[in-house]
C-alpha cells in the first residue's frame, strides 16, 4: 500500500510556523470560514449522522473543531446519552463549549484536548466521527487502531474527507488503509463536497 501523503503548499507551511501550528493542524480561526449558520445548508447533521447514533448512546467526535457535530450529536444522543468532543486546539475546545452552553446542551457534552498522537479515550462508545481530519492526522494507522481499542462491537465509525483536498486516490488509500487494521469498510453516506465511508470491527 502507498503512503498517505500530507502535503501542503509552501505559505501554508510558512503560515503554520508564524502560528506555531503542526504541519497538519487547522488553524482555530479557520473553522470560522465553514463552521458557521449556513453550514446546515450544505451539511444536515440529522441527515448525516442520524441512521448511525440514537437516544442514550455514546458518541465521539474526532477534531470537533467549532462544535458543529458535536453540538448536534448531543441532540440525538439526548439527556441520557453522552458526546465526547476532541480537539488538539484549546481554541477550539473553548469556542465550541461556549456554543454549547449557549444552547444548553454543554452537559451532555465532554470536552477534551487531546494529543496529536493519542485520544486518549477508554470509556466504550457506540459511534465515532471523524469529519474532515483524518487527512490532517500525523499516523492514521495509529488512530484507527486506537479508535478500535473503545469502539463497541457493534459500533461504527463515520469517516468523511473533503473532495477539494483529498483526491480519489487518497480516499481509496485511507479506506484501504482501515481494511488492513481490521475494519469492514461500508459505502458511506452522501456527504455533499465529501466522500465517505462507514467502518465497523470486522467481528
Amino acid at each position: 500500500m502507498s503512503k498517505i501523503h500530507n502535503e501542503h503548499p509552501r505559505w501554508k507551511s510558512l503560515l503554520r510556523r508564524i502560528l506555531f501550528l503542526g504541519p497538519h493542524t487547522c488553524p482555530w480561526w479557520f473553522g470560522y470560514t465553514f463552521d458557521n449558520p449556513l453550514r446546515r445548508l450544505v451539511h444536515d447533521p440529522q441527515a448525516i449522522l442520524g441512521s448511525f447514533v440514537g437516544p442514550g448512546q455514546t458518541a465521539i467526535d474526532i477534531g470537533c473543531g467549532l462544535g458543529y457535530f458535536s453540538i448536534a450529536l448531543a441532540r440525538i444522543v439526548g439527556p441520557g446519552g453522552k458526546v465526547i468532543a476532541l480537539d488538539v486546539q484549546s481554541q477550539m475546545i473553548q469556542r465550541a463549549r461556549r456554543r454549547a452552553e449557549c444552547q444548553g446542551l454543554v452537559n451532555r457534552i465532554d470536552f477534551r484536548i487531546c494529543k496529536p498522537d493519542q485520544l486518549g479515550v477508554t470509556v466504550p462508545v457506540d459511534f465515532v466521527l471523524a469529519f474532515w481530519v483524518i487527512h490532517e492526522v500525523i499516523d492514521p494507522k495509529g488512530l484507527l487502531i486506537e479508535i478500535q481499542s473503545f469502539i463497541k462491537p457493534h459500533g461504527q465509525l463515520l469517516i468523511a474527507e473533503p473532495k477539494g483536498h483529498v483526491s480519489a486516490s487518497r480516499f481509496s488509500e485511507m479506506v484501504e488503509l482501515a481494511r488492513l487494521v481490521g475494519y469492514k469498510t461500508s459505502e458511506g453516506p452522501l456527504v455533499r463536497f465529501s466522500r465517505s465511508v462507514v467502518c465497523s470491527l470486522n467481528i
